[in-house]
C-alpha cells in the first residue's frame, strides 16, 4: 500500500504480540504504516517498550509517562521515575529521545478509588511535559470535565498534546481546540456504527486530526472482538475520508503531516 500513515497510539510492546510480533510489524509496513509511537503504561512496561524502540529506531518512537490506571499510593515515587527517564538518568540504555510524555490523564472508568492521585499525577506529569519540551498524549476516559479542569489551568504556550482515543462531543472538540497546541486522536471506535463519533469528526477540520489504533485494543470493523494491530490503522484513516469526503491519500497526508509536527518525528 502505497499511503503514508503514522500510528500515533500503539501498545504493540504488549504481551499480545509476543507470538507474532514480526508478523504484526511486517503487516503494518504492508498497509502503509511508517512509524508507530509507543506510549508508556507503567514501570513494567518500560524496559520492552526500550527493547522495540532501541531495534527498530526508524519505526517505534517511546513515550514516558504513568497511565492513569496504574497510578499507585506512591504517585510521587512513580513521577519521580519518570523524570529520570526524561532526563537520561536511568540504568537503561535508552537515550533521550522521547517525543511525549504519555500516556497520562484520567480514568473514571474502571477504579476510582485513587481519582485523587491520578489528578495529581496528571498534572505533575503536565508539568514535567513543559518542563522538558514535549507533547503530552491523554488518556481522557469518563473524565473529560476532569481533565479540561486540570489542563484549563495549566495550559500555556508551550503545552502541546493529544486527547488520545477521541470519543467526546463536537462541544469538547471545539474545546481542545482552542487550547491552541492539541491535536485529536481518531481511533477505532469511528468506524463502529452506533458510536456517532463518524458525525462527530465530520465536524473537525482535518487539521486538527491524527491517526491512532490504539492496539491491542479497540479494532475497528470489521476486527470487532479481535485484537486490534496497526496494520488496521488505513481503515481509520478510509473512515475519515468518507465522512470528510476527501480522498484516504489526503487523510494520510494532512494527519501524518500533523503527527510528524506535534512530535517532532
Amino acid at each position: 500500500m502505497s499511503l503514508n500513515i503514522i500510528d500515533t497510539h500503539s501498545h504493540l510492546y504488549s504481551k499480545d504480540f509476543l507470538e507474532d510480533f514480526d508478523e504484526v510489524v511486517a503487516r503494518a509496513k504492508s498497509n502503509g504504516v511508517s512509524k508507530i509511537l509507543l506510549p508508556n503504561i507503567d514501570e513494567e512496561s518500560i524496559e520492552r517498550m526500550h527493547q522495540l524502540s532501541n531495534d527498530h529506531p526508524d519505526f517505534f518512537v517511546p513515550m514516558m509517562g504513568i497511565h492513569p490506571c496504574y497510578v499507585k499510593e506512591n504517585w510521587e515515587e512513580q513521577i519521580e521515575l519518570v523524570e529520570s527517564h526524561l532526563k537520561g538518568l536511568s540504568s537503561s540504555s535508552m537515550p533521550n529521545n522521547y517525543c511525549a510524555v504519555g500516556e497520562i490523564g484520567i480514568d473514571l472508568h474502571w477504579d476510582k478509588t485513587l481519582v485523587e492521585q491520578q489528578k495529581k499525577s496528571f498534572r505533575a506529569q503536565i508539568k514535567l511535559a513543559i518542563k522538558y519540551k514535549l507533547p503530552i498524549v491523554i488518556h481522557a476516559r469518563e473524565s473529560f470535565e476532569e481533565i479540561f479542569e486540570i489542563v484549563d489551568q495549566e495550559n500555556c504556550a508551550e503545552l502541546t498534546g493529544v486527547f488520545h482515543c477521541f470519543t467526546g462531543t463536537v462541544e469538547q472538540a471545539q474545546h481542545i481546540i482552542n487550547y491552541g497546541g492539541f491535536k485529536i486522536g481518531i481511533g477505532g471506535v469511528v468506524t463502529f456504527k452506533n458510536s456517532g463519533l463518524d458525525k462527530v469528526v465530520a465536524e473537525i477540520p482535518l487539521e486538527h486530526l491524527v491517526l491512532e489504533t490504539d492496539s491491542p485494543y479497540l479494532p475497528p470493523v470489521p476486527y470487532r472482538g479481535k485484537r486490534n494491530e496497526s496494520s488496521y490503522l488505513h481503515l481509520i484513516a478510509d473512515k475519515i475520508s468518507d465522512v470528510h469526503e476527501v480522498s484516504i491519500d489526503i487523510v494520510a497526508e494532512i494527519t501524518s503531516a500533523n503527527a510528524t509536527e506535534l512530535f517532532g518525528l
